[in-house]
């Protein structure tokens, strides 16, 4: 196993655990129908919790994904791009979120959950379409590393004279000419 293969997986190990947090908020509607109190308690909970892990877990994901992306620039083609664009769409969930949803979540930490503010909604809502984009944005990254995965087989898997393998490769001229002399 190469080391650019256990990089990659390593960081879809830890960017599928990310995806898959975002996505339960998104799976879950009936959260967004809590009364002010009760929402603003959740919101609370939830800012402890994934303040505490998603900084450790989503920059050592970034740090492999750079480390990825690097090890497949000598891949070249659709492994490279798939790559980078998992680095670029995990930066862009990153800067998203301390630009964006950190405030909101500052402000509703702020809150006395028996008495929200009358614009506890309208926060609310707002947080819930930049969570959106967020969930989407690492979906997508999630998705680019499998496919760098899934396109990135090694050239002698696919050559035909690797011993064992039972993968036939189109024939190169040379085999397409001595073909025809023999036929």
């Amino acid at each position: 196993m190469s080391l650019l293969t256990v990089i990659r997986t390593a960081a879809a190990l830890l960017l599928g655990l990310f995806a898959g947090g975002v996505i339960f908020t998104v799976l879950a509607p009936s959260l967004r129908e809590l009364p002010g109190p009760a929402y603003v308690r959740y919101w609370q909970a939830l800012n402890v919790d994934y303040g505490r892990a998603m900084p450790v877990l989503l920059l050592t994901c970034v740090a492999l994904l750079v480390a990825t992306s690097a090890l497949s620039y000598r891949r070249g083609g659709t492994t490279f791009a798939l790559s980078l664009a998992a680095t670029l769409l995990t930066i862009g969930v990153i800067v998203l979120t301390v630009t964006w949803l950190e405030p909101l979540n500052s402000t509703a930490n702020s809150w006395n959950p028996d008495e929200p503010p009358d614009t506890w909604s309208a926060l609310r809502d707002r947080w819930w379409s930049l969570h959106l984009v967020r969930t989407a944005s690492a979906l997508a990254a999630f998705v680019c590393l499998l496919l760098a995965q899934a396109v990135d087989q090694p050239r002698a898997a696919l050559d035909p004279r690797s011993e064992g393998t039972g993968v036939s490769a189109p024939r190169q001229p040379e085999d397409v000419s001595a073909a025809a002399r023999q036929g």
